[in-house]
């Protein structure tokens, strides 16, 4: 079963992103679903960013 779970976790992952999409869609609409998505790829990209970058270690920095 893990093998199977393994080798197919793309499949299984879009499956699942696409059930989550749906009820959003569903739920909030099309247009609040994709400022949503957007805003959520913006927060992502500005953490990866900020994680790349070490900017807020120079102000929060390990004890």
């Amino acid at each position: 079963m893990q093998k199977l779970l393994l080798d197919n976790i793309l499949p299984i992952a879009g499956g699942i992103l696409g059930l989550i999409l749906a009820i959003l869609f569903f739920t909030f609409g099309f247009f609040k679903t994709i400022i949503a998505i957007i805003l959520i790829v913006l927060g992502m990209s500005f953490g990866l960013y900020l994680k790349r970058s070490d900017l807020l270690e120079k102000y929060f920095p390990d004890k």
